[in-house]
């Protein structure tokens, strides 16, 4: 009697794996480990290194939204690149109270950009530009200012736990048992069950990862700590990422580049650790005070 059931049982499995392996999973998972590597390398040696890889992410993210608008090639899109370096420059400089008063002055340039060139360009224009340099640029930004924290070596890998830890969890728990929307004109795909197994993914790899490095950092309760920041940086990744989702869906457009194989554009990619670095950058500040 109990054969049969074994056997409807592994069918199901054989099922829900063949569904995993697909090519656009199996082209996912390269350009996945190819991203990890290239994370792994410019992470570990930090500074410098780093800084330009953020910089370059960072403009490229904002070329992709600027391009949504099309803007990516027309001045208040250009004044978004010069930005980008100025805002780089002061955070390299560790400049970092003269931030507000930057972003004042990039304002007022949009503006004078805006007025001065009337009716070429709409408020709305300025408001996106304006809108990419705090989404794309203050955000990813963090990236780098983690890996500049103490224990920042260590601290900035739970960014990417957080956001695609989550983001994988998340699939292979949606995929397998996915059942009910999370939200289902936004993104039919994504699954409530999906969700909750990503924040719990995203948990138990920071206790993973706290038990494996705590001897090497000077945080206390690491294995409490990093659990809590990975439970909320996942929460707050899928976020991130309904929220790219969102000003796709809004335009009509499926990725917002072909840079990555599987994945669309650096926004597709970093869609979650966008809004997930400057969430990780102060919750360790304040749960490490």
């Amino acid at each position: 009697r109990d054969q049969p059931r074994s056997r409807g049982l592994g069918d199901v499995y054989k099922r829900q794996i063949k569904k995993l392996m697909t090519k656009s999973f199996l082209e996912r998972l390269i350009s996945g480990i190819i991203l990890v590597i290239i994370a792994l390398v410019t992470i570990i040696l930090g500074k410098d290194v780093l800084l330009v890889t953020v910089v370059a992410i960072s403009v490229i993210g904002f070329y992709e939204l600027a391009k949504v608008y099309g803007l990516q090639w027309k001045l208040p899109g250009i004044c978004g690149y010069i930005a980008t370096i100025g805002y780089y420059a002061l955070i390299r400089m560790d400049y970092k109270e003269y931030i507000i008063v930057f972003f004042i002055a990039y304002l007022i340039v949009l503006m004078g950009t805006y007025v001065f060139t009337f009716p070429k360009f709409k408020a709305e224009d300025v408001m996106v530009c304006f809108f990419g340099m705090f989404y794309v640029i203050l955000m990813l930004s963090y990236i780098y200012q983690v890996r500049m924290m103490q224990d920042g070596a260590y601290i900035v890998w739970l960014i990417f736990l957080c956001s695609w830890g989550c983001d994988t969890c998340a699939y292979l728990v949606g995929v397998m048992f996915g059942k009910h929307k999370m939200a289902p004109v936004l993104s039919p795909k994504k699954s409530i069950e999906g969700g909750i197994g990503g924040v719990a993914g995203a948990a138990l790899l920071g206790f993973i990862y706290a038990t494996i490095f705590k001897d090497k950092i000077t945080i206390d309760n690491a294995n409490i700590i990093f659990p809590i920041v990975c439970a909320v940086g996942g929460i707050i990744s899928q976020i991130g990422d309904l929220t790219a989702s969102g000003i796709k869906r809004n335009h009509d457009i499926k990725d917002y580049s072909r840079l990555i194989p599987g994945h669309g554009g650096i926004l597709d990619r970093f869609d979650s650790v966008i809004i997930t670095a400057p969430i990780i950058y102060y919750l360790v500040a304040f749960l490490t005070k």
